[in-house]
This record gives C-alpha cells, sequence and structure tokens, in this order.
C-alpha cells in the first residue's frame, strides 16, 4: 500500500506545474504590493501569483522581507500599496479570523495548561462546531500526524518533534484554504528536521492543500518546494522550481545565496557557435563555457562565470588538451564530510576555488593531500554565465 501511495505522490509532483499554464488561475495573487515601516520599505512592489496544491516557499536571509509578506497574507500586517487577493477575493480589510488560512508560528505556541486533543479542539470550538463533529476531527488530525497515543499529554510532556506535531494538527484542524508554515523546523535538530521536511511534503499532497512556506535554510526550501521565490530587500530577485533555482540562477546572489559556488570574474572574448570565450586573470588560459542562457552579453562585457563545486573534477596529473577548461593550483585545505571530501585549491594569482568530490569507496589513505599540485577542470557545460 505505502508503495502505491509513493508512486502516485511521485506522478502528482513530476507533471503539477500550473505556473506554466497560461489558463491557470492563481488561488494567491499579490498585485505590486508594497509595505512599509515609517521609511523603511520591507517590500517592494512585489508581484506573484500562487497557484492551488502548490508547496510555494518564500527564502531569503533575515531582514529581507519574506515574514512581512507573509504576515500581509494572514492578515497582519496590511499593505501600504497594492492589493492581495486569495481565491479571487480581495483581502483589504478583511480580519485574519475571517480569512481562509492558517498560520503555524516557528515557537508552536501552543496553550500548555492544554492536553494535546484540547489544543488541536481549540480551532473547530472557536469555530463553533458541534462536539461530535469536533471530537471526529481532533482524532482524525491525531491519527494524520501519528500522535494518538499522546492526546491527554500537555506539551511540556512532549519531545520538540511531537510539539511541532501537535502545532501543525492544530493548524489543519480548521481546514483552511491555505496554511502559512513561518520557520515551522527551525526548533528541530538537523536529522528530525530532514526527517520531517519528507513528512511535510507527504502531508501536503495527501490533504491536496496549498502551503507556503518562510524559512531562510536553503536545503529546507530545495527540498520541499515545488517553486521557490528568493528574495533580497524586499524584492523577488527570482522565482523558479529549485532545479531551476540551483542550475540557472538569475544573478549573483541568487548563484551565491543557494548551496555553494565558485564564482570568477571574467571578460567576454567573443562568441563561437554555442560557446563564450572568457578572459580572466585566475588562469592564462581562455576558458570556454556553453553559452546558454547569456545571450545578451557581447565581446568585452564583464561577466561572472558561476561554477558549482560538485561540477568541477579535480586530478593529480595534467590532463590532455581534449579535458576542457582547467586550472592549475595547490590544494590549500581539505574538508571531509563522509559522503564526500571539499577540497580548497589556490590558484597561483591567489585565488581559492572550492572543489567537492564523492567519496565513493571507503577511505584507507587520502588520495590527494594538503599542498599537493593539483589540477581542476570543468566541461563548457558546467557553469553558466551571470551578466549581473
Amino acid at each position: 500500500m505505502a508503495k502505491t501511495r509513493t508512486q502516485t505522490i511521485g506522478a502528482v509532483r513530476r507533471t503539477f506545474s500550473p505556473w506554466t499554464d497560461a489558463t491557470a488561475t492563481p488561488l494567491i495573487r499579490f498585485e505590486n504590493v508594497v509595505k512599509r515601516f515609517g521609511a523603511f520599505t520591507a517590500v517592494n512592489n512585489v508581484s506573484l501569483d500562487i497557484y492551488e496544491r502548490e508547496f510555494f516557499a518564500l527564502l531569503g536571509p533575515s531582514g529581507c522581507g519574506k515574514t512581512t509578506l507573509m504576515r500581509m497574507l494572514a492578515g497582519f500586517e496590511d499593505p501600504t500599496e497594492g492589493r492581495i487577493t486569495l481565491a479571487g477575493q480581495d483581502l483589504s480589510g478583511v480580519p485574519p479570523y475571517r480569512r481562509p488560512v492558517n498560520m503555524m508560528f516557528q515557537s508552536y505556541a501552543l496553550f500548555p495548561h492544554m492536553s494535546v486533543a484540547d489544543n488541536i479542539a481549540f480551532g473547530p470550538k472557536q469555530a463553533g462546531m458541534a462536539k461530535a463533529d469536533i471530537d471526529a476531527r481532533v482524532e482524525e488530525m491525531l491519527t494524520l500526524v501519528k500522535l494518538e497515543s499522546f492526546a491527554k499529554r500537555k506539551p511540556h510532556q512532549l519531545s520538540g518533534g511531537q510539539r511541532q506535531r501537535v502545532a501543525l494538527a492544530r493548524s489543519l484542524a480548521t481546514r483552511p484554504k491555505v496554511l502559512l508554515l513561518d520557520e515551522p523546523l527551525g526548533a528541530l535538530d538537523k536529522k528530525l528536521r530532514e526527517e520531517t521536511q519528507f513528512e511535510l511534503m507527504d502531508l501536503q499532497m495527501e490533504l491536496g492543500m496549498t502551503f507556503l512556506i518562510v524559512t531562510h535554510d536553503q536545503e529546507e526550501a530545495m527540498t520541499v518546494a515545488d517553486r521557490i521565490a528568493v528574495m533580497n530587500h524586499g524584492v523577488l530577485v527570482q522565482v523558479d522550481p529549485p532545479a531551476a533555482i540551483y542550475e540557472q540562477p538569475a544573478t549573483k546572489y541568487v548563484a551565491d545565496f543557494i548551496g555553494d559556488v565558485n564564482i570568477v570574474e571574467c571578460v567576454v572574448d567573443g562568441c563561437f557557435g554555442g560557446d563564450l570565450r572568457l578572459s580572466t586573470p585566475i588562469t592564462p588560459h581562455p576558458l570556454q563555457i556553453a553559452q546558454g542562457d547569456a545571450g545578451g552579453v557581447k565581446t568585452g562585457d564583464k561577466v561572472w562565470l558561476a561554477i558549482r563545486p560538485e561540477k568541477l573534477r579535480i586530478s593529480l596529473e595534467a590532463p590532455d588538451a581534449a579535458a576542457g577548461n582547467c586550472f592549475a593550483g595547490e590544494i590549500f585545505d581539505i574538508g571531509y564530510l563522509g559522503d564526500l571530501s571539499v577540497y580548497h585549491v589556490e590558484l597561483p594569482c591567489g585565488t581559492r576555488i572550492k572543489v567537492s568530490q564523492p567519496n565513493l569507496s571507503r577511505m584507507v589513505e587520502r588520495p590527494i593531500s594538503w599542498e599537493d599540485k593539483v589540477y581542476v577542470t570543468f566541461t563548457p557545460h558546467a557553469g553558466v554565465v551571470l551578466s549581473r
């Protein structure tokens, strides 16, 4: 049974992309939204569409405006300019308790004097549901988050992960159209956080609800979201599925913010067929890079080459001429992370680049060590040329 469910979830996630359908109607729409606090602009002219059943992530550093955007959707803040609609309804003037959304806070905000069951029942009671319906809803939520045997416990008798599940069940008990998650996994340890990310994904698919998560954790956003909006200084920098955000960043900021990356300043020497030839002070030889989406650049332009560490290859032996682009350098530092090793290679000009390699076999003796002379190579398709 579990296998069938997994296959079903996989099939849905592979084909789910309403944002590519020009006829699809967004569930949530931010239209030229601005939010100012005095002279400070927290959100600056944001327009964004989020679709029904989408797991959407707002990602960015502290102070970038992502939480303010969520709070405006929840009704805790009012836009200074622009408007927000939900299922076609303008939310201007609609108080939080009248909106079909619910928020799960980072602190969980559970009532300490109430049992798990009573915490979950709080929302339905406030909504005026009949007692029999409330009892059925609480039982349903406890089963959903696998806490059936914890119904009578108080929050202080639960682990952090269990409290997180109670907060999630309480948020879902009123069956909102949209669930807002404000850094929901920040209080969990790394292993539990990773496990819970996949549970959240499965739960969202099972319920068929729209989830909007705010996080500064790049791995969390990349794991759970159908699409990610990267924010910086109140502005949307890029909105795309996780693979596009990682492999085709729109700017240096996005490339640098998402995962590890080497960013090399270059000048365009020319374009040959589908490749750009770039000159850079870190190597005497020009680099050949597949042009990709950098079609707007021309000879003489300053650009930046972004290369992920895992796209590079490292060797103690000099490559032959057909190996492609090459840097020669010396091992400055090594990080052993178990599943992979990270090498910091210092080039003759003093620049350091990072190379990561999977540890495919058990390491008895380190093949590449400190101060070794090494060669780093990469193919023309390994890097992305950025003009801003």
